[in-house]
Protein backbone atom coordinates (compact mmCIF):
# COMPACT_ATOMS: atom_id res chain seq x y z
CA UNK A 1 0.00 0.00 0.00
CA UNK A 2 1.61 3.23 -1.17
CA UNK A 3 0.79 6.81 -0.08
CA UNK A 4 -2.73 5.85 1.05
CA UNK A 5 -4.89 8.74 2.24
CA UNK A 6 -8.54 8.66 3.27
CA UNK A 7 -10.79 11.38 4.68
CA UNK A 8 -14.27 11.27 6.14
CA UNK A 9 -15.40 14.89 5.94
CA UNK A 10 -12.93 16.94 8.01
CA UNK A 11 -11.49 13.84 9.69
CA UNK A 12 -8.25 12.45 8.24
CA UNK A 13 -8.29 8.69 8.89
CA UNK A 14 -5.17 7.81 6.87
CA UNK A 15 -2.52 10.35 5.97
CA UNK A 16 -0.11 9.28 3.19
CA UNK A 17 0.40 5.80 4.67
CA UNK A 18 2.95 3.32 3.31
CA UNK A 19 2.36 -0.25 4.50
CA UNK A 20 3.67 -3.52 3.09
CA UNK A 21 3.40 -7.16 4.09
CA UNK A 22 5.23 -10.04 2.45
CA UNK A 23 4.26 -13.55 1.53
CA UNK A 24 5.39 -15.90 4.26
CA UNK A 25 5.30 -13.38 7.11
CA UNK A 26 3.05 -12.26 9.92
CA UNK A 27 2.95 -8.47 9.98
CA UNK A 28 1.29 -6.97 13.06
CA UNK A 29 -0.50 -3.62 12.88
CA UNK A 30 -1.05 -1.88 16.23
CA UNK A 31 -2.43 1.49 17.29
CA UNK A 32 -5.09 3.17 19.39
CA UNK A 33 -8.76 3.02 18.49
CA UNK A 34 -9.26 5.79 15.94
CA UNK A 35 -5.63 5.65 14.75
CA UNK A 36 -6.76 4.50 11.29
CA UNK A 37 -6.04 0.75 11.40
CA UNK A 38 -9.55 -0.36 10.45
CA UNK A 39 -9.79 2.24 7.67
CA UNK A 40 -6.44 1.19 6.19
CA UNK A 41 -7.34 -2.49 6.28
CA UNK A 42 -10.85 -1.79 4.95
CA UNK A 43 -9.21 -0.18 1.93
CA UNK A 44 -7.09 -3.31 1.48
CA UNK A 45 -10.22 -5.48 1.80
CA UNK A 46 -12.21 -3.44 -0.75
CA UNK A 47 -14.75 -1.88 1.62
CA UNK A 48 -13.41 1.66 1.10
CA UNK A 49 -11.65 3.31 -1.82
CA UNK A 50 -8.65 5.50 -1.02
CA UNK A 51 -8.79 9.21 -1.83
CA UNK A 52 -5.23 8.85 -3.08
CA UNK A 53 -2.55 6.20 -3.21
CA UNK A 54 -2.40 2.71 -4.64
CA UNK A 55 -2.71 -0.92 -3.51
CA UNK A 56 -0.32 -3.40 -5.12
CA UNK A 57 -0.24 -7.20 -5.07
CA UNK A 58 3.04 -8.74 -6.23
CA UNK A 59 4.01 -5.34 -7.58
CA UNK A 60 0.91 -4.97 -9.74
CA UNK A 61 -1.55 -2.12 -8.99
CA UNK A 62 -5.09 -3.29 -8.19
CA UNK A 63 -8.34 -1.38 -7.72
CA UNK A 64 -11.21 -2.87 -5.75
CA UNK A 65 -14.80 -1.79 -6.24
CA UNK A 66 -16.08 -4.10 -3.50
CA UNK A 67 -15.00 -6.72 -0.94
CA UNK A 68 -15.91 -9.34 -3.57
CA UNK A 69 -13.19 -7.90 -5.81
CA UNK A 70 -10.71 -8.16 -2.92
CA UNK A 71 -11.73 -11.77 -2.21
CA UNK A 72 -11.24 -12.48 -5.92
CA UNK A 73 -7.65 -11.35 -5.44
CA UNK A 74 -7.28 -13.54 -2.35
CA UNK A 75 -7.69 -10.83 0.31
CA UNK A 76 -10.04 -11.31 3.26
CA UNK A 77 -10.59 -9.59 6.61
CA UNK A 78 -12.41 -10.36 9.83
CA UNK A 79 -13.83 -7.04 10.99
CA UNK A 80 -14.15 -5.95 14.62
CA UNK A 81 -17.91 -5.59 14.07
CA UNK A 82 -19.03 -8.71 12.27
CA UNK A 83 -20.58 -8.78 8.80
CA UNK A 84 -23.05 -11.61 9.42
CA UNK A 85 -26.79 -12.08 8.78
CA UNK A 86 -28.25 -13.13 12.13
CA UNK A 87 -31.30 -15.18 10.97
CA UNK A 88 -29.09 -17.32 8.68
CA UNK A 89 -27.03 -20.35 9.69
CA UNK A 90 -23.25 -20.41 9.71
CA UNK A 91 -23.19 -22.33 6.41
CA UNK A 92 -25.71 -19.97 4.80
CA UNK A 93 -23.60 -16.95 5.77
CA UNK A 94 -20.58 -18.55 4.12
CA UNK A 95 -22.61 -19.28 0.99
CA UNK A 96 -23.47 -15.56 0.68
CA UNK A 97 -19.88 -14.88 -0.30
CA UNK A 98 -19.13 -18.03 -2.29
CA UNK A 99 -18.40 -17.43 -5.95
CA UNK A 100 -19.60 -20.96 -6.86
CA UNK A 101 -23.09 -20.38 -5.42
CA UNK A 102 -26.05 -20.84 -7.73
CA UNK A 103 -29.82 -20.91 -7.27
CA UNK A 104 -29.73 -24.20 -5.36
CA UNK A 105 -27.70 -23.64 -2.19
CA UNK A 106 -25.48 -26.63 -1.44
CA UNK A 107 -25.58 -26.22 2.32
CA UNK A 108 -24.74 -29.87 3.03
CA UNK A 109 -21.49 -29.60 1.09
CA UNK A 110 -20.58 -26.33 2.79
CA UNK A 111 -21.35 -27.77 6.22
CA UNK A 112 -18.98 -30.67 5.57
CA UNK A 113 -16.20 -28.41 4.35
CA UNK A 114 -16.66 -26.01 7.28
CA UNK A 115 -16.50 -28.90 9.72
CA UNK A 116 -13.19 -29.96 8.16
CA UNK A 117 -11.78 -26.42 8.37
CA UNK A 118 -13.03 -26.08 11.93
CA UNK A 119 -11.23 -29.26 12.90
CA UNK A 120 -8.05 -28.31 11.06
CA UNK A 121 -7.70 -24.86 12.63
CA UNK A 122 -9.23 -25.57 16.03
CA UNK A 123 -12.10 -23.08 15.60
CA UNK A 124 -15.06 -25.16 16.75
CA UNK A 125 -18.49 -23.93 15.68
CA UNK A 126 -21.70 -25.69 14.59
CA UNK A 127 -22.20 -25.05 10.82
CA UNK A 128 -25.97 -25.55 11.26
CA UNK A 129 -26.38 -23.00 14.09
CA UNK A 130 -28.05 -19.69 13.35
CA UNK A 131 -25.89 -16.62 13.95
CA UNK A 132 -28.27 -15.10 16.51
CA UNK A 133 -27.85 -18.22 18.64
CA UNK A 134 -24.08 -17.76 18.88
CA UNK A 135 -22.08 -15.72 21.37
CA UNK A 136 -19.96 -12.81 20.16
CA UNK A 137 -16.87 -15.01 20.42
CA UNK A 138 -18.41 -17.78 18.35
CA UNK A 139 -19.45 -15.26 15.69
CA UNK A 140 -15.82 -14.17 15.46
CA UNK A 141 -14.85 -17.77 14.76
CA UNK A 142 -17.42 -17.88 11.95
CA UNK A 143 -15.78 -14.88 10.30
CA UNK A 144 -12.36 -16.53 10.47
CA UNK A 145 -13.71 -19.79 9.03
CA UNK A 146 -15.48 -17.88 6.25
CA UNK A 147 -12.17 -16.38 5.09
CA UNK A 148 -10.43 -19.72 5.08
CA UNK A 149 -13.35 -21.30 3.18
CA UNK A 150 -13.31 -18.57 0.51
CA UNK A 151 -9.65 -19.26 -0.17
CA UNK A 152 -8.09 -15.98 0.95
CA UNK A 153 -4.29 -16.06 1.02
CA UNK A 154 -3.79 -12.52 2.32
CA UNK A 155 -5.49 -12.81 5.70
CA UNK A 156 -6.23 -9.86 7.97
CA UNK A 157 -7.11 -10.93 11.52
CA UNK A 158 -8.63 -8.39 13.92
CA UNK A 159 -8.33 -9.56 17.56
CA UNK A 160 -8.60 -13.27 16.66
CA UNK A 161 -7.57 -14.64 20.08
CA UNK A 162 -10.18 -12.88 22.24
CA UNK A 163 -12.28 -16.05 22.68
CA UNK A 164 -9.57 -18.61 23.40
CA UNK A 165 -8.01 -20.18 26.49
CA UNK A 166 -4.29 -19.50 27.07
CA UNK A 167 -3.45 -22.90 25.60
CA UNK A 168 -5.66 -22.25 22.57
CA UNK A 169 -4.10 -18.81 22.07
CA UNK A 170 -0.65 -20.33 21.75
CA UNK A 171 -2.07 -22.99 19.43
CA UNK A 172 -3.66 -20.36 17.16
CA UNK A 173 -0.51 -18.26 17.11
CA UNK A 174 1.40 -21.37 16.06
CA UNK A 175 -1.25 -21.91 13.35
CA UNK A 176 -0.70 -18.38 12.05
CA UNK A 177 3.04 -18.97 12.04
CA UNK A 178 2.47 -22.24 10.17
CA UNK A 179 0.21 -20.49 7.65
CA UNK A 180 2.92 -17.90 7.06
CA UNK A 181 5.44 -20.71 6.62
CA UNK A 182 3.11 -22.21 3.99
CA UNK A 183 3.21 -18.94 2.04
CA UNK A 184 0.19 -17.05 3.40
CA UNK A 185 0.52 -13.31 4.03
CA UNK A 186 -0.94 -12.66 7.50
CA UNK A 187 -1.77 -9.22 8.88
CA UNK A 188 -2.41 -9.46 12.63
CA UNK A 189 -4.24 -6.64 14.44
CA UNK A 190 -4.27 -6.94 18.22
CA UNK A 191 -4.21 -4.83 21.38
CA UNK A 192 -2.53 -7.73 23.23
CA UNK A 193 1.08 -6.70 22.89
CA UNK A 194 2.45 -9.98 24.28
CA UNK A 195 0.73 -11.82 21.42
CA UNK A 196 2.05 -9.32 18.89
CA UNK A 197 5.58 -9.82 20.16
CA UNK A 198 5.15 -13.60 20.09
CA UNK A 199 3.71 -14.03 16.60
CA UNK A 200 4.88 -11.14 14.42
CA UNK A 201 7.86 -10.98 12.09
CA UNK A 202 7.39 -7.22 11.76
CA UNK A 203 5.27 -4.69 13.67
CA UNK A 204 3.95 -1.38 12.32
CA UNK A 205 2.60 1.27 14.69
CA UNK A 206 -0.14 3.58 13.43
CA UNK A 207 -0.84 6.80 15.32
CA UNK A 208 -3.24 9.55 14.22
CA UNK A 209 -3.44 8.19 10.71
CA UNK A 210 0.29 7.82 10.11
CA UNK A 211 2.81 5.00 10.42
CA UNK A 212 5.19 6.25 13.11
CA UNK A 213 7.44 3.18 13.24
CA UNK A 214 8.01 -0.29 11.80
CA UNK A 215 10.09 -2.66 13.89
CA UNK A 216 10.60 -6.32 14.74
CA UNK A 217 9.71 -8.22 17.87
CA UNK A 218 13.40 -8.68 18.67
CA UNK A 219 13.95 -4.93 18.59
CA UNK A 220 10.96 -3.96 20.76
CA UNK A 221 9.02 -4.70 23.97
CA UNK A 222 5.62 -3.96 25.55
CA UNK A 223 6.61 -0.62 27.03
CA UNK A 224 8.12 0.67 23.78
CA UNK A 225 5.15 -0.42 21.66
CA UNK A 226 2.63 1.08 24.11
CA UNK A 227 4.51 4.37 24.21
CA UNK A 228 4.70 4.53 20.41
CA UNK A 229 0.97 3.77 20.12
CA UNK A 230 -0.25 6.55 22.44
CA UNK A 231 2.68 8.96 22.43
CA UNK A 232 3.23 8.79 26.21
CA UNK A 233 4.19 6.42 29.00
CA UNK A 234 1.39 4.20 30.33
CA UNK A 235 0.63 2.97 33.83
CA UNK A 236 2.20 -0.27 35.04
CA UNK A 237 -1.25 -1.91 35.03
CA UNK A 238 -1.34 -1.84 31.26
CA UNK A 239 2.33 -2.66 30.77
CA UNK A 240 2.41 -5.57 33.22
CA UNK A 241 -1.23 -6.11 34.16
CA UNK A 242 -0.93 -9.28 36.25
CA UNK A 243 2.17 -8.20 38.17
CA UNK A 244 0.50 -5.38 40.11
CA UNK A 245 -1.69 -6.96 42.83
CA UNK A 246 -4.12 -4.54 44.42
CA UNK A 247 -4.59 -4.18 48.14
CA UNK A 248 -6.71 -6.93 49.70
CA UNK A 249 -10.07 -5.95 51.14
CA UNK A 250 -11.64 -7.06 54.40
CA UNK A 251 -14.87 -9.05 54.00
CA UNK A 252 -17.89 -6.74 53.80
CA UNK A 253 -21.61 -7.14 53.34
CA UNK A 254 -22.93 -9.48 50.67
CA UNK A 255 -24.08 -7.67 47.53
CA UNK A 256 -24.71 -10.49 45.03
CA UNK A 257 -25.67 -14.04 45.96
CA UNK A 258 -26.61 -16.83 43.52
CA UNK A 259 -27.74 -20.21 44.83
CA UNK A 260 -28.47 -23.22 42.63
CA UNK A 261 -29.14 -21.06 39.56
CA UNK A 262 -29.93 -22.75 36.26
CA UNK A 263 -31.04 -21.16 32.98
CA UNK A 264 -31.58 -22.01 29.32
CA UNK A 265 -29.67 -20.56 26.37
CA UNK A 266 -30.96 -19.29 23.02
CA UNK A 267 -31.29 -22.84 21.68
CA UNK A 268 -33.50 -23.88 24.61
CA UNK A 269 -30.74 -26.05 26.05
CA UNK A 270 -29.23 -25.73 29.55
CA UNK A 271 -26.72 -22.88 29.62
CA UNK A 272 -26.26 -22.49 33.40
CA UNK A 273 -26.33 -25.49 35.70
CA UNK A 274 -26.72 -25.16 39.47
CA UNK A 275 -24.46 -22.10 39.80
CA UNK A 276 -23.48 -20.86 43.26
CA UNK A 277 -21.47 -17.65 43.60
CA UNK A 278 -21.30 -14.51 45.72
CA UNK A 279 -19.67 -11.09 45.53
CA UNK A 280 -19.20 -8.76 48.50
CA UNK A 281 -18.93 -4.98 48.66
CA UNK A 282 -15.49 -3.73 47.62
CA UNK A 283 -14.69 -7.04 45.90
CA UNK A 284 -14.24 -8.05 42.25
CA UNK A 285 -15.07 -11.61 41.23
CA UNK A 286 -13.64 -12.52 37.84
CA UNK A 287 -15.41 -15.13 35.72
CA UNK A 288 -13.06 -16.91 33.30
CA UNK A 289 -14.15 -19.20 30.51
CA UNK A 290 -14.14 -19.81 26.78
CA UNK A 291 -17.01 -18.13 24.90
CA UNK A 292 -20.20 -20.17 24.83
CA UNK A 293 -19.89 -21.73 28.29
CA UNK A 294 -22.62 -19.67 29.96
CA UNK A 295 -20.95 -16.29 30.48
CA UNK A 296 -23.54 -14.37 28.45
CA UNK A 297 -26.42 -16.09 30.24
CA UNK A 298 -24.83 -15.42 33.64
CA UNK A 299 -24.68 -11.69 32.97
CA UNK A 300 -28.24 -11.69 31.63
CA UNK A 301 -29.84 -13.49 34.58
CA UNK A 302 -28.18 -11.11 37.04
CA UNK A 303 -29.29 -8.01 35.10
CA UNK A 304 -32.83 -9.26 34.43
CA UNK A 305 -32.46 -9.91 30.70
CA UNK A 306 -32.98 -13.68 31.01
CA UNK A 307 -35.14 -15.78 33.33
CA UNK A 308 -33.76 -18.54 35.53
CA UNK A 309 -35.41 -21.96 35.52
CA UNK A 310 -34.40 -22.71 39.10
CA UNK A 311 -32.43 -21.22 41.96
CA UNK A 312 -32.39 -17.79 43.56
CA UNK A 313 -30.71 -14.41 43.02
CA UNK A 314 -30.34 -11.94 45.88
CA UNK A 315 -28.95 -8.42 45.49
CA UNK A 316 -28.17 -6.55 48.71
CA UNK A 317 -30.23 -9.10 50.61
CA UNK A 318 -33.35 -8.66 48.49
CA UNK A 319 -34.70 -11.37 46.19
CA UNK A 320 -34.28 -10.31 42.55
CA UNK A 321 -34.99 -13.69 40.95
CA UNK A 322 -36.65 -13.12 37.56
CA UNK A 323 -37.36 -9.45 38.32
CA UNK A 324 -37.58 -6.98 35.38
CA UNK A 325 -34.35 -5.40 34.15
CA UNK A 326 -35.60 -1.89 35.00
CA UNK A 327 -36.27 -2.89 38.61
CA UNK A 328 -32.80 -4.44 38.92
CA UNK A 329 -31.19 -1.31 37.46
CA UNK A 330 -33.12 0.82 39.96
CA UNK A 331 -31.72 -1.40 42.74
CA UNK A 332 -28.24 -0.10 41.87
CA UNK A 333 -26.99 -2.60 39.29
CA UNK A 334 -24.85 -1.26 36.43
CA UNK A 335 -24.42 -3.31 33.27
CA UNK A 336 -21.57 -3.07 30.76
CA UNK A 337 -22.81 -5.61 28.16
CA UNK A 338 -20.86 -7.96 25.91
CA UNK A 339 -21.85 -6.14 22.71
CA UNK A 340 -22.00 -2.40 23.30
CA UNK A 341 -23.73 -1.58 20.00
CA UNK A 342 -26.33 -4.35 20.20
CA UNK A 343 -27.30 -3.91 23.86
CA UNK A 344 -25.71 -0.87 25.49
CA UNK A 345 -25.72 1.96 22.95
CA UNK A 346 -27.55 3.15 19.82
CA UNK A 347 -25.26 4.11 16.96
CA UNK A 348 -27.75 6.39 15.21
CA UNK A 349 -28.33 8.56 18.30
CA UNK A 350 -26.05 11.36 19.42
CA UNK A 351 -23.94 11.25 22.58
CA UNK A 352 -26.47 13.14 24.70
CA UNK A 353 -29.24 10.71 23.82
CA UNK A 354 -27.01 7.71 24.59
CA UNK A 355 -25.80 9.27 27.83
CA UNK A 356 -29.32 9.46 29.29
CA UNK A 357 -30.67 6.08 28.14
CA UNK A 358 -30.42 4.65 31.65
CA UNK A 359 -32.03 7.48 33.67
CA UNK A 360 -33.87 9.69 31.18
CA UNK A 361 -37.10 9.35 33.18
CA UNK A 362 -35.61 10.38 36.53
CA UNK A 363 -34.75 13.81 37.95
CA UNK A 364 -32.69 15.85 37.39
CA UNK A 365 -32.65 14.73 33.74
CA UNK A 366 -36.38 15.23 33.51
CA UNK A 367 -39.09 17.31 35.09
CA UNK A 368 -42.35 15.42 34.95
CA UNK A 369 -42.81 14.09 31.41
CA UNK A 370 -40.32 16.58 29.91
CA UNK A 371 -36.54 16.31 29.54
CA UNK A 372 -34.47 19.12 31.01
CA UNK A 373 -32.19 20.25 28.18
CA UNK A 374 -29.90 22.07 30.59
CA UNK A 375 -29.52 19.03 32.85
CA UNK A 376 -28.98 16.64 29.91
CA UNK A 377 -26.30 18.93 28.47
CA UNK A 378 -24.50 19.25 31.79
CA UNK A 379 -24.68 15.50 32.46
CA UNK A 380 -23.34 14.58 29.02
CA UNK A 381 -20.52 17.11 29.14
CA UNK A 382 -19.55 15.81 32.60
CA UNK A 383 -19.34 12.22 31.29
CA UNK A 384 -17.31 13.30 28.25
CA UNK A 385 -14.82 15.26 30.35
CA UNK A 386 -14.57 12.85 33.28
CA UNK A 387 -13.95 9.81 31.07
CA UNK A 388 -11.93 11.58 28.36
CA UNK A 389 -14.30 10.65 25.53
CA UNK A 390 -12.72 12.00 22.35
CA UNK A 391 -15.54 13.50 20.27
CA UNK A 392 -16.28 16.68 18.30
CA UNK A 393 -19.13 17.32 20.73
CA UNK A 394 -22.19 15.91 22.47
CA UNK A 395 -24.15 16.34 19.22
CA UNK A 396 -21.96 13.81 17.34
CA UNK A 397 -23.56 10.51 16.32
CA UNK A 398 -22.30 7.68 18.48
CA UNK A 399 -21.39 5.54 15.45
CA UNK A 400 -18.75 8.12 14.43
CA UNK A 401 -16.73 7.43 17.61
CA UNK A 402 -14.01 4.80 17.85
CA UNK A 403 -14.80 1.64 19.79
CA UNK A 404 -12.74 2.78 22.76
CA UNK A 405 -14.55 6.10 23.05
CA UNK A 406 -17.94 4.39 22.70
CA UNK A 407 -16.97 2.06 25.54
CA UNK A 408 -15.80 4.92 27.78
CA UNK A 409 -19.12 6.73 27.30
CA UNK A 410 -21.03 3.53 28.10
CA UNK A 411 -18.97 2.87 31.20
CA UNK A 412 -19.31 6.45 32.36
CA UNK A 413 -23.07 6.34 31.98
CA UNK A 414 -23.39 3.09 33.95
CA UNK A 415 -21.10 4.27 36.76
CA UNK A 416 -22.59 7.75 37.07
CA UNK A 417 -25.07 6.73 39.77
CA UNK A 418 -22.44 5.05 41.98
CA UNK A 419 -23.91 1.55 41.58
CA UNK A 420 -23.77 -1.05 44.33
CA UNK A 421 -23.13 -3.88 41.82
CA UNK A 422 -21.33 -3.67 38.45
CA UNK A 423 -21.77 -6.46 35.90
CA UNK A 424 -19.01 -5.90 33.34
CA UNK A 425 -18.71 -8.26 30.36
CA UNK A 426 -15.52 -7.96 28.30
CA UNK A 427 -15.20 -4.26 29.25
CA UNK A 428 -12.08 -3.73 27.12
CA UNK A 429 -12.76 -6.04 24.16
CA UNK A 430 -11.58 -4.34 20.97
CA UNK A 431 -10.27 -1.37 22.96
CA UNK A 432 -6.75 0.06 22.64
CA UNK A 433 -4.20 0.28 25.44
CA UNK A 434 -4.95 3.92 26.22
CA UNK A 435 -8.69 3.32 26.64
CA UNK A 436 -7.95 0.08 28.52
CA UNK A 437 -5.88 2.05 31.02
CA UNK A 438 -8.78 4.46 31.60
CA UNK A 439 -11.39 1.69 31.93
CA UNK A 440 -9.24 -0.28 34.37
CA UNK A 441 -8.74 2.86 36.45
CA UNK A 442 -12.51 3.46 36.55
CA UNK A 443 -13.26 -0.10 37.67
CA UNK A 444 -10.59 0.02 40.36
CA UNK A 445 -11.95 3.34 41.62
CA UNK A 446 -15.42 1.78 41.91
CA UNK A 447 -13.98 -1.15 43.85
CA UNK A 448 -12.20 1.24 46.22
CA UNK A 449 -15.49 3.11 46.67
CA UNK A 450 -17.09 -0.14 47.84
CA UNK A 451 -18.92 -1.39 44.75
CA UNK A 452 -19.10 -5.12 44.09
CA UNK A 453 -18.06 -6.14 40.58
CA UNK A 454 -18.85 -9.27 38.58
CA UNK A 455 -16.19 -9.15 35.86
CA UNK A 456 -16.73 -11.58 32.99
CA UNK A 457 -13.94 -11.97 30.45
CA UNK A 458 -11.60 -14.18 28.47
CA UNK A 459 -8.46 -12.06 28.85
CA UNK A 460 -6.64 -13.64 31.78
CA UNK A 461 -4.28 -10.67 32.15
CA UNK A 462 -7.25 -8.40 32.72
CA UNK A 463 -9.03 -10.80 35.08
CA UNK A 464 -5.92 -11.37 37.17
CA UNK A 465 -5.14 -7.66 37.33
CA UNK A 466 -8.58 -6.52 38.45
CA UNK A 467 -10.05 -9.44 40.42
CA UNK A 468 -9.80 -10.59 44.02
CA UNK A 469 -11.03 -14.09 43.13
CA UNK A 470 -11.34 -16.02 39.87
CA UNK A 471 -14.15 -18.49 39.22
CA UNK A 472 -14.01 -20.63 36.08
CA UNK A 473 -17.19 -21.39 34.12
CA UNK A 474 -17.28 -24.49 31.92
CA UNK A 475 -20.42 -25.88 30.24
CA UNK A 476 -22.56 -23.75 32.52
CA UNK A 477 -20.99 -24.90 35.80
CA UNK A 478 -18.51 -23.29 38.18
CA UNK A 479 -15.68 -25.82 37.99
CA UNK A 480 -13.12 -24.06 40.16
CA UNK A 481 -12.40 -20.94 42.20
CA UNK A 482 -9.08 -19.50 43.41
CA UNK A 483 -7.52 -16.23 44.61
CA UNK A 484 -6.44 -14.02 41.71
CA UNK A 485 -3.08 -12.93 43.12
CA UNK A 486 -0.48 -15.59 42.43
CA UNK A 487 -2.96 -17.77 40.51
CA UNK A 488 -1.56 -20.53 38.31
CA UNK A 489 -2.37 -19.57 34.70
CA UNK A 490 -1.91 -23.12 33.48
CA UNK A 491 -4.39 -24.36 36.08
CA UNK A 492 -6.96 -21.75 35.03
CA UNK A 493 -6.42 -22.64 31.37
CA UNK A 494 -7.01 -26.32 32.05
CA UNK A 495 -10.20 -25.53 33.96
CA UNK A 496 -11.38 -23.36 31.04
CA UNK A 497 -10.76 -26.33 28.76
CA UNK A 498 -12.83 -28.63 30.99
CA UNK A 499 -9.95 -30.53 32.58
CA UNK A 500 -11.12 -31.24 36.14
CA UNK A 501 -8.88 -30.47 39.11
CA UNK A 502 -7.21 -33.54 40.57
CA UNK A 503 -5.79 -34.31 43.99
CA UNK A 504 -2.06 -33.47 44.21
CA UNK A 505 0.20 -36.46 43.85
CA UNK A 506 1.22 -38.02 47.13
CA UNK A 507 -1.66 -36.71 49.23
CA UNK A 508 -3.24 -40.11 49.68
CA UNK A 509 0.04 -41.75 50.66
CA UNK A 510 0.72 -39.07 53.27
CA UNK A 511 -2.72 -39.54 54.77
CA UNK A 512 -2.19 -43.28 55.05
CA UNK A 513 1.09 -42.81 56.81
Amino acid sequence: MRAISKRFGPVVANDNVDFDAAWGEVHALVGENGAGKSTLMSILAGLYRPDSGVVEIDGEPVRFRSPRDAIGHGIGMVYQHFMLVEPFTVAENVLLGERRSRVNLETARVERELAELSERYGLGVDPRAKIWQLSVGEQQRVEILRLLYLGARILVFDEPTAVLTPQEVHSLLRTLRDMAAQGFCVVFISHKLDEVLEVADRISILRRGQIVATTTAAESDRRTLARQMVGRELAALVEHPADEPHEAVAPKEMVLELRGVSALGEKGLPALRDVDLDVRAGETLGIAGVAGNGQTELAEIVTGLRRVTSGSIHICGKSMTNRPAAEIARAGVAHVPEDRLATGLIGGMDLSENAILRDYDRPPLCSGPFLSTKAVTAFTDRLINLHDVKTPGRWAKLRTLSGGNQQKLLLGRELAGEPRLIVAVHPTRGVDVGATEAIHASLRAQRARGAATLLIGEDLDELLALSDRIAVLYEGRIVGELPAHGADRARIGLLMAGVAETEPAGVGEQADG
